[in-house]
């Protein structure tokens, strides 16, 4: 794809960094500058061809620096009053244990409106336990909402290896028990939501339960900054994104060897369930409203867009968002240097709840 200085980030000029686009919040450059985050990642040592052990101990690596931000962006910050906490374990649909955790505002009477959380990572590493993810569910029950994060095998990492459809499977098994419990947990309406893998998940979910005829269970589903197209190994020139902000904190070439971990088979590669860019009409004819949230400066953003788009296509409610001067994820990662943008899309997924 020819470059043009009309137009943005790499698109118009190769060498474009994310620390150097007039379009960052210059809040947020302050942060990742420090942590290396600001500039173009180290060349991933493994792609979509390489041996999956390769590719396992790659996310390992991933897997291990990332939890190492934890206490860098979340260990000053002050903790938050009026929730309760708790750990329910359930069984999944395929045998296995699934920690469930349930985060309540206190002193709040009648039902309420629950978000059932999957948490990032590419489906295949990373913990819904991690700091932040806590911290994203206590912001969410602090505005009188029941916050469900749900623990679900990965692809690779602690809590792997289980492919496609392991992580699925789990995530469907929570709203059937979040459903069945709808009462006892004193919750109304469901919403399924959850950010890069976590929104490939969340939309899935959906997608599952229009195919297997229980939509009914959910009420809505908000995704954030989905990973969803399998079009990163060669990347696509229909999702423009992917050259334009290529190496803002997210590397394509990565994003494609976490596509094989995933499916290490490829024989899901156009399987919506798997990743959902790839629904047809039919599959999306049906569901509920939905709220698909990206970042103006994430490599994944395109994806996500043209997912509302077949939405609007099929003829399901559904809502566009663009959170500008971000990259990917950067409203729900950078909570003290940027409270207002972080606790705008709270305010937004706490809305869309309440709206249903």
């Amino acid at each position: 794809m020819a470059a043009s200085p009309t137009l943005p980030g790499r698109l118009g000029n190769p060498s474009q960094t994310m620390r150097n686009d007039p379009r960052s919040d210059p809040r947020m450059i302050e942060v990742l500058a420090p942590l290396e985050m600001a500039d173009p990642p180290p060349e991933a040592p493994v792609d979509s061809k390489s041996p999956l052990d390769a590719l396992r101990a790659y996310c390992d690596e991933f897997e291990a620096a990332f939890e190492q931000l934890g206490p860098i962006l979340y260990g000053n910050l002050p903790p938050i009053s009026g929730v309760n906490s708790e750990t329910q374990g359930i069984k999944g649909v395929d045998g296995n244990d699934i920690p469930l955790y349930i985060h309540r505002p206190s002193g709040v009477d009648g039902p309420v409106p629950c978000v059932i959380h999957t948490h990032g990572g590419g489906m295949v590493m990373l913990q819904a336990a991690g700091p932040g993810y806590v911290r994203w569910r206590d912001e969410l029950a602090a505005t009188g909402l029941v916050a469900v994060g749900v623990e679900f095998r990965n692809g690779a990492g602690a809590l792997g290896p289980h492919p496609f459809p392991a992580g699925l499977n789990d995530c469907a098994s929570a709203v059937s028990w979040v459903h069945e419990n709808r009462e006892q947990l004193g919750i109304s309406k469901i919403v399924i939501s959850g950010e890069s893998g976590g929104g490939n998940l969340a939309l899935a979910t959906a997608l599952k339960a229009n195919r297997e005829g229980w939509i009914d269970k959910i009420d809505g589903v908000y995704a954030q900054c989905p990973y969803i197209a399998n079009a990163w190994d060669p990347k696509s020139p229909e999702l423009p994104s992917l050259f334009e902000n290529d190496q803002y904190m997210l590397s394509v070439k990565a994003m494609g060897a976490l596509a094989r971990v995933y499916d290490p088979s490829g024989e899901h590669d156009q399987n919506p369930l798997a990743w959902p860019l790839h629904a047809s009409r039919d599959d999306l004819a049906g569901l509920p409203p939905h709220v698909i949230s990206v970042n103006e400066l994430d490599p994944l953003r395109d994806e996500g867009l043209a997912f509302f788009r077949k939405l609007l296509d099929a003829g399901v409610d559904a809502v566009g968002r663009t959170v500008n001067g971000t990259c990917h994820a950067g409203d729900c990662m950078l909570r003290g240097a940027m409270p207002d943008v972080y606790l705008a899309t709270i305010r937004d997924i706490q809305g869309f709840a309440a709206s249903l």
